[in-house]
């Protein structure tokens, strides 16, 4: 092998295993030292580089000697490997030649923060949105059985909370009633709700996945049954024991009742186990799950010495585009508002109750369950199950108050939809994270939820514009009859004034214009407006500025007002298809005592697109969502109308 660079990670210069690592198959002739040494060097870049980048850091470093060893045993791309959750695929993307993409991770035009196909072949699947790696698995093992191929194999790593959600015990079923051969690879890192299984000796383990012990067993049982008069007997009688002893010493009941065989647990971080666990496991000719249990954030002080998170995932700290760190501390987040909020509720409301699906730190929850843990539940991944779970608290007398991130409430939509709204439950939806979000790209924007809740029936829907917003709408939801939802951002709030606060289901004017154009901006996008009204006054054209807050019902007086201007320029930052502006519009079409035809509305938002990682400001902005870009809008759609009329400016 030739001689690595030198590299530096941190103060130390060394010569660096981890640099001749081009493709998995590199890895074939290193030693176990060596491959000790390459994970120690996986997780010092690790460490280095998502603490400058941010993103999902005690996964990964959990799951290093797990990912070795699956590129050592099989034969990517060929054999198919899938990673649930895709963001435990760092180290597989270093062992997959982009070691020297890897300090872009997250950043605008760089490496994705989960597995992407337009990166790399060996990238099968874009698995961001969790317990989905079952499903891909049957199907794409049952496409090369009715192809006729027999020298693939299909490889599912699954972890990291991956199994608390409902798809992938539905793919389990599946897998088990087909027999369909593909190996599932479960990284128990002591922070997913896994099935619950006991530890195994790894002695036994191996024994169980030997083919000779498995082979010799069943001819056994062969030539039990040939024995005249008796066999039926003697085969019963060794069946028998051998299921008896295997209940009292092997955790395989769940998954062998699905038809799944089961072996471990084994240390997750012992390559050489790992390795031969997975080369038996690979000669079963059905589906099996080989279980790993791994040290999340192993290797970095910092994040085993984190109870909570494991420093699941790092976040930089917010820095001016000079790189100096500011002052003084940014406004609270929303999410620190919704959790001051719904604590001083549930102090005064016994009937509040919280729901999240495997985020109750990220959503702010942890401490209403610290002062609450009876009424604050974490259903795991199982958004569907926490919405229904929620209609029937609300059926039984409950206020319940579910919290997820706004990109996977459409996981939960048939949910929202026929199991809350048909029933016209009182149940409030908190989706964090809406909007462009940034470093997680175009799966974690949350850019669906507008046009999705707005097509509920009965659904209320509020967009704060600040975190001061936050306390009156939740208070304003739970007062409701029916379903709500609140949908706000990642990014950081502006500071208002006291004053600069709705209430109730009004929306609230912010400015008041000439009558020439209307701007109805909701949520954060209020902020961008006022810039573009504060630059429209420069050029002599006073606008109209509204916020919204509350989307649906809307405010008849606002739609009202809005219709007696000459223009009116909707401002949202969700997908316009269906959004905000185009329920606005109609809503406006369809107010009561409407002499005139509605003057020319143009909607702005986000296009019917995936949309890249990047910077929030910079996205928006790249679609005309700011300041600037919604003042030149408005100048253009004037000088269109100016343009049809006839007139002069």
């Amino acid at each position: 092998m030739a001689p690595a660079p030198r590299h530096r990670y941190g103060d130390t210069a060394t010569e660096m295993l981890l640099d001749s690592i081009t493709c998995p198959a590199d890895l074939a002739g290193l030693t176990y030292s060596q491959l000790d040494q390459l994970a120690a060097e996986i997780r010092a870049l690790v460490v280095e580089t998502v603490t400058a980048t941010g993103g999902h850091l005690g996964s990964n470093l959990g799951i290093v000697e797990i990912s070795l060893a699956v590129h050592r045993v099989f034969d990517s791309p060929k054999d198919l490997v899938i990673w649930d959750t895709g963001h435990q695929a760092y180290v597989h993307k270093l062992l997959t030649g982009r070691r020297d993409a890897f300090p872009t991770l997250r950043q605008p035009g760089g490496m994705s923060g989960y597995p992407s196909r337009s990166e790399s072949e060996h990238d099968f699947v874009e698995n961001s949105h969790a317990s989905t790696a079952l499903s891909y698995a049957h199907g794409l093992a049952t496409a090369l059985r009715l192809a006729g191929t027999s020298d693939r194999r299909v490889v599912a790593v699954v972890g990291d909370g991956a199994l608390t959600g409902g798809m992938a015990y539905e793919a389990l079923n599946n897998l088990g009633h087909s027999g369909t051969p593909v190996v599932i690879v479960l990284n128990d890192n002591g922070r997913s709700y896994a099935p619950t299984v006991s530890k195994l000796s790894s002695e036994l383990t191996q024994l169980r996945l030997n083919p000779a012990y498995v082979h010799a067993r069943e001819r056994l049982r062969r030539i039990l049954r040939e024995i005249p008069g008796v066999g039926g007997l003697a085969y019963s009688g060794v069946h028998g024991l051998t299921s008896a002893l295997r209940e009292i010493v092997t955790p395989h009941r769940f998954f062998e009742a699905l038809g799944v065989r089961y072996a471990g647990p084994i240390d997750g971080h012992d390559i050489a186990r790992l390795e031969t666990a997975l080369a038996n496991a690979a000669r079963w000719d059905g589906p099996i799950v080989v279980h790993a249990l791994t040290h999340k954030g192993k290797g970095y002080a910092p994040a085993e010495e984190d109870e909570v998170q494991r420093l699941h995932d790092f976040k930089v700290a917010t820095v001016r585009e000079n790189g100096s760190v500011p002052a003084t501390a940014p406004p609270a987040s929303y999410t620190d508002a919704f959790t001051r909020a719904i604590l001083a509720i549930a102090e005064r409301r016994n009937d509040v109750v919280a729901i999240t699906a495997a985020m109750p730190g990220p959503t702010g929850l942890l401490p209403l369950q610290e002062r609450f843990p009876e009424r604050v539940f974490d259903v795991g991944i199982a958004e569907q199950h926490a919405l229904t779970a929620a209609a029937g608290m609300a059926m039984g007398g409950l206020r319940p108050v579910v919290a997820v991130y706004s990109t996977f409430f459409s996981r939960a939509f048939d949910q929202a939809n026929l199991d809350i709204g048909l029933h016209g439950l009182p149940v409030v939806l908190v989706l964090d994270r809406a909007g462009v979000t940034g470093d997680d790209g175009p799966s974690h924007h949350g850019t669906l939820d507008l046009s999705l809740a707005l097509s509920i029936p009965g659904m209320s829907v509020f967009a704060p514009s600040s975190a001061a917003e936050v306390p009156a709408m939740l208070e304003t939801a739970l007062a409701l009859d029916g379903p709500s939802l609140i949908r706000f951002p990642k990014t950081p709030p502006p500071a208002v004034e006291a004053g600069q606060v709705g209430s109730g289901l009004r929306s609230r004017l912010v400015r008041r214009g000439d009558g020439s154009v209307c701007l109805l901006a909701v949520g954060k996008m209020l902020h961008a407006a006022g810039d573009a009204a504060a630059l429209l006054s420069s050029q002599g054209i006073e606008a109209t500025l509204y916020d919204v807050r509350v989307v649906a019902p809307p405010d008849e007086e606002m739609l009202a007002s809005a219709a007696s201007h000459s223009l009116v320029v909707t401002i949202e930052d969700g997908i316009r298809v269906g959004g905000a502006g185009t329920f606005l519009v109609d809503a406006m079409r369809s107010l009561p005592g409407l002499t005139r035809p509605i003057p020319p509305v143009r909607t702005l938002g986000l296009p019917r697109a995936y949309i890249p990682q990047g910077r929030p400001d910079a996205i928006l902005a790249g679609f005309g969502l700011d300041g600037p870009g919604i003042a030149a809008s408005v100048a253009e759609a004037m000088a269109v109308e100016r343009e049809r009329l006839g007139t002069q400016p």
